[in-house]
């Protein structure tokens, strides 16, 4: 099959056949049908993330986000066959760890994520382990482009706004407008909160305020936190913070109002390493909340899916450009550039 492989970091991936995926009794091989261009993929390339043991042993297939058919089944697979239209979370689940077993698979104990741990989707075909576990099956009504769009970025921002939780009316900030901080906008204003985008690109607030931002900031012309206080009248209720840069943790824990919650989505770069300051006597004496969220639970699939099958939500609105596996390294350059608007999707692998 044909796939880019990181060779190693911060090098053009290697675009060429590897061999194909053979399953495991439990395993299901995938068809690609389309697979998203992650900021998480850039992470690895770039040599990321170490500090967290995702460190991928190279040579490897990155890619996480995707939507696909079935093409073969592990023996022991017994929920799924061939022709199966799917995707997966990019957090695969061991299945049997107490976290997995009360429906909270994006903290498996034992978690894995393509491209990180095994290879993963910028491929014609992936392999999906623990396939009756992890694999989702998609309604008629999304399609493999949308599929993708959903794998990570999207996925992430439906949990993260549940984490934040916000109630109709509730100011919710947002601060990065790359594809997690997209994602969430959508969804928060779908549930009714006032959401306001904080980025430092004037194209991606214009895109925020195009998924239901009411009020967009542009940091390197405001003062944040000031910003947000006059627009909420004393503060928002629920920050997001989508970057992992200390700046905006600074800016999205400070623009709270006594009681917010603080919901950390974005991974930091090697420039934190991990490590951010909180403004901890504040966090006390105004009684604020932060809160981590990772991914999506399976458990949260069916809600997600539902919606968008009802056109409640839309990703793949989100998706700017559908390119070539060829295209990849262009992306992961642009990325670093941050020249990257919305959800660049591989939909063809020849």
């Amino acid at each position: 099959m044909r796939a880019a492989q990181i060779i190693e970091n911060r090098k053009p991936l290697r675009i060429g056949n590897v061999p194909d995926p053979t399953p495991g009794p439990h395993d299901v091989i995938i068809k690609i049908e389309a697979s998203g261009v992650c900021r998480s993929d850039w992470h690895a390339w770039m040599g990321d993330w170490a500090w967290l043991g995702l460190a991928p042993e190279l040579p490897i297939i990155p890619g996480h986000e995707m939507g696909g058919i079935v093409e073969v089944v592990g023996k022991e697979v017994k929920n799924f066959r061939p022709g199966d239209r799917v995707t997966t979370p990019f957090h695969e689940g061991c299945s049997h760890c107490l976290n997995c077993l009360s429906g909270h698979s994006n903290r498996c104990d034992n978690l894995q994520i393509f491209g990180f741990g095994y290879d993963g989707a910028y491929a014609e075909y992936v392999k999906v382990p623990n396939g009756d576990f992890n694999l989702v099956k998609l309604p008629d009504e999304v399609d493999f482009v949308t599929a993708a769009a959903i794998g990570c970025r999207y996925m992430t921002g439906y949990h993260g706004v549940s984490r934040a939780n916000v109630k109709p009316g509730n100011w919710l900030v947002v601060h990065g407008a790359g594809g997690v901080g997209l994602s969430s906008i959508q969804v928060g204003n779908a549930v009714g909160a006032q959401v306001i985008a904080v980025d430092v690109d004037d194209a991606k607030l214009e895109m925020a305020r195009k998924e239901g931002a009411v009020a967009t900031i542009n940091g390197r012309n405001e003062n944040v936190i000031e910003a947000v206080k006059e627009i909420t009248k004393g503060g928002a209720h629920a920050s997001i913070e989508a970057l992992g840069i200390q700046e905006t943790i600074l800016n999205s824990v400070l623009s709270l109002r006594k009681g917010g919650r603080h919901v950390q989505i974005g991974l930091t770069t090697h420039n934190e390493s991990g490590i951010a300051g909180i403004p901890i006597d504040a966090v006390t004496a105004q009684e604020l909340e932060i809160v981590g969220s990772l991914g999506n639970p399976k458990t949260e699939y069916d809600g997600l899916l539902s919606l968008i099958a009802q056109g409640k939500l839309n990703p793949r609105s989100l998706v700017s450009r559908e390119i070539a596996l060829d295209d990849v390294n262009e992306v992961l350059n642009d990325m670093t550039n941050y020249k990257t608007y919305g959800f660049n999707v591989i939909t063809s692998f020849k």
